[in-house]
């Protein structure tokens, strides 16, 4: 009975919709259907539950690098995050040669092994050097297959997506490959027309990274990667709400467009995120951190972002004004989903873990629970 804990009077955001003065009982690290007489109660009254929140994309956080960190440092970014609800985070690595990178991917297989993070994010090198964005072109490669599996091989099972330029030679077999290894092929740093985009998600891709950046701009006659992305039912797009990436209304022409089933909020997150203002380096390349926004010290491109998970929820729906459930299935559903986890974590229903975010009135976060233990513990104390 000591383990159970039951959580009272909160709104409840189920996949059924927002259950008011709901009840989720944990036990151990499950959510389950029911409690004995005398377990634990805690009151949220006023409050929000939601369930944990899940980074596809991430680079890093609490001045720690998943690229180039040590296994310890890679952990505390994970764990920065997790302090901002992200109780599920994939690792994405930047662009680095291949010797490299597959060192990498065994460092973080391991990590992924251990339940740690959720897998592994590939983005770059095989991308355009016309869309590079905060990548080193010199280390650029086209998207060989034999190339892009051997990622994915020292990877050990743990790889989760790879970002490709599937116009490059080589894209559309790269992502035949992917498919059928079950690994997400997403289309990003991309210079492709729609006809190209087209043909991509024809052959398997299933995601936009960070639709918008790093990309064509939609236009009236070459339409670009960004209109094949919204309209077809297969894609999943990747959004970073932090007010720097996407002005508001290209978020809502995703949302409206996709619809909540078909977004995933991301941070795309680096070192600085939950750490501060400075200088990092993002793989190879220097970045300024001025006023939470990253730039390359030259050529000043956007360099990821300094976001947490917590502030882009309160931002979708404060700020842009959707539905607390829409921003329930885009940070936590959705990616959950993406990275084939949607059967243990995002939603708070019985028989998954007990990873779960309580929000006060104004959505500010106020209590992390992951796997049934808390990691910020709500400041309420308990009914009985």
């Amino acid at each position: 009975m000591a383990d159970h804990k039951v959580l009272v009077g909160a709104h409840v955001v189920l996949p059924t919709g927002i259950v008011e003065n709901g009840r989720v009982i944990v036990d151990g690290e499950r959510i389950v259907g029911s409690a004995p007489e005398g377990a634990e109660t805690i009151d949220l009254t006023g409050h929000w539950l939601v369930p944990g929140f899940v980074d596809t994309h991430n680079h890093g956080g609490g001045g720690a690098s998943f690229t180039s960190g040590t296994a310890e440092e890679v952990l505390q970014g994970v764990r920065t995050h997790r302090l901002h609800g992200t109780t599920t985070t994939a690792a994405s690595l930047v662009t680095g040669d291949m010797d490299f990178l597959t060192a990498r991917a065994g460092l973080l297989s391991e990590l992924a092994e251990q339940g740690e993070i959720a897998g592994i994010h590939f983005e770059g090198p095989f991308i355009s050097p016309c869309r590079k964005g905060a990548h080193d072109e010199t280390l650029l490669r086209y998207p060989d297959p034999a190339e892009v599996r051997k990622l994915v091989d020292a990877a050990r099972g743990r790889a989760t997506m790879v970002t490709l330029a599937t116009e490059l030679p080589g894209g559309l077999d790269s992502v035949h490959m992917l498919a059928e290894h079950g690994v997400t092929a997403a289309i990003g740093h991309t210079d492709a027309t729609y006809e190209q985009t087209v043909a991509a998600i024809d052959a398997g891709a299933t995601v936009a990274t960070h639709l918008y950046n790093a990309m064509p701009a939609l236009g009236h006659r070459a339409p670009g990667p960004i209109a094949a992305l919204l309209e077809d039912e297969r894609v999943t797009v990747e959004l970073i709400n932090d007010g720097t990436h996407l002005h508001p209304a290209a978020l809502e022409l995703a949302f409206r467009h996709a619809g909540p089933g078909r977004v995933a909020l991301i941070t795309d997150a680096m070192d600085a995120a939950g750490f501060g203002d400075g200088r990092y380096m993002l793989g190879t390349l220097e970045v300024e951190v001025k006023d939470s926004v990253a730039r390359l010290v030259e050529g000043g491109s956007i360099a990821g972002s300094t976001l947490t998970l917590d502030r882009a929820f309160k931002r979708s729906v404060t700020v842009d004004g959707l539905p607390v459930e829409s921003v329930v299935r885009a940070i936590s559903a959705n990616p959950a989903r993406l990275l084939g986890v949607y059967d243990r974590v995002g939603s708070l229903e019985p028989g998954k873990d007990a990873d779960i975010v309580v929000l006060d009135a104004d959505l500010t976060l106020r209590g992390v629970m992951r796997k049934g233990a808390w990691i910020v513990e709500p400041a309420i104390a308990a009914a009985v």
